[in-house]
């Protein structure tokens, strides 16, 4: 049997100008993963990240961080690949360009929006964030909202699809390394289960920033063992965004 072992980046800048990069609280989010693993002894075989600065970025403060933990006992995790298939969906292509096309249809949408502007720059603005962004992405999802300069959800399903599909291809005794985002991994776990496409979602909104979900697979079987670990993260280092 083969495991693989699916992390979500450290945190980003979500609220910033550039939203690809790790803040401070990500990279120590990052270097957790990777004391994580090492003290594990955990031996990838194969270490995978996504197209995106804080995918690739993770990946590599974890490895470094997993290396100099037992530089002696433990070889350094093989050169990381990049799989443009575990990119996120493109979170800033539905806020910029499918909310505006959303509002101008959907009063309550349009009233969710208006109440996120007016909380931009307060604390607690996260909570205000996230109930739009369930709802545009419930729409995307269901094709009720398009743009061509936006990824499809039924593109995002086929490319994470076919990225899993390949992983499952592996030789026995794999163990996979894969960096990358909350909504590949929602899908990821969601097509294990069977799951219908909405689960994707829900799944994704639980997903925390340096996360660990592991799954087994082999012989044709993919099973999910655990999602969304978080223990390797004290209380202060743990985020959804």
């Amino acid at each position: 049997m083969s495991e693989l072992i699916l992390i979500r980046h450290g945190q980003a800048t979500p609220f910033e100008q550039d939203t690809d990069r790790l803040s401070a609280l990500g990279e120590q989010q990052a270097r957790a993963v990777g004391l994580a693993l090492a003290a594990e002894e955990v031996a990838p075989t194969h270490v995978l990240h996504g197209p995106l600065v804080r995918q690739r970025r993770t990946a590599e403060i974890a490895a470094g961080a997993a290396h100099f933990a037992d530089p002696d006992s433990l070889p350094p995790w093989p050169e990381a690949v990049q799989d443009a298939r575990l990119a996120e969906y493109d979170g800033d292509g539905l806020i910029r360009t499918l909310a505006p096309l959303l509002a101008a249809q959907d009063e309550g949408f349009a009233a969710a929006a208006q109440r996120f502007q007016e909380r931009r720059d307060v604390p607690d603005r996260n909570r205000a964030f996230q109930l739009m962004l369930e709802e545009l992405a419930g729409a995307w999802q269901e094709g009720t909202v398009t743009h061509p300069a936006v990824e499809g959800w039924a593109a995002f399903r086929s490319r994470v699809h076919a990225a899993l599909t390949d992983l499952l291809r592996l030789s026995s005794g794999s163990s996979v390394l894969a960096f990358t985002s909350g909504g590949v991994i929602g899908l990821m776990v969601a097509l294990a289960l069977d799951a219908p496409d909405a689960a994707a979602l829900e799944l994704n909104w639980r997903v925390r920033n340096g996360s660990l979900t592991r799954l087994t697979f082999g012989g044709g079987r993919l099973s999910l063992d655990t999602f969304n670990e978080v223990a390797h993260l004290p209380p202060d280092l743990r985020s959804w965004r």
